[in-house]
């Protein structure tokens, strides 16, 4: 039996597999286009082929950047390596004091 997951990774390999094919086959034969009555000139499906895809691409890498940029911006600085060192040591003195009064309870 193939799961959710495995039936979705299948159906975007397929889909990514055939526009690449697609993206080739246009690229390299725009003819088809302009048989289908589509379009009237192979040197503008070819500019548009190769156009698209970089301005989903630029699109894409200015949005992560943006996001990378806004979470920088909202997440608070961490806290200096000798405070968090400083409390390390309290909570370690903490717990030898409470294990030498355990130890004293213990004893009486």
């Amino acid at each position: 039996m193939v799961s959710k997951d495995q039936a979705i990774g299948g159906v975007i390999f397929i889909v990514c597999v055939l526009l690449a094919i697609l993206y080739v086959v246009t690229l390299f034969y725009p003819q088809w286009i302009i048989d289908l009555g589509w379009a009237k000139s192979a040197s503008a499906i070819q500019f548009w082929v190769v156009a698209i895809p970089v301005f989903i691409a630029f699109v894409a890498v200015m949005l992560i950047g943006a996001w990378i940029g806004w979470t920088m911006a909202t997440t608070p600085p961490p806290k200096p390596i000798e405070e968090i060192t400083k409390e390390i040591e309290e909570e370690e003195k903490r717990a030898k004091e409470e294990k030498a009064e355990e130890a004293e309870k213990a004893e009486k």
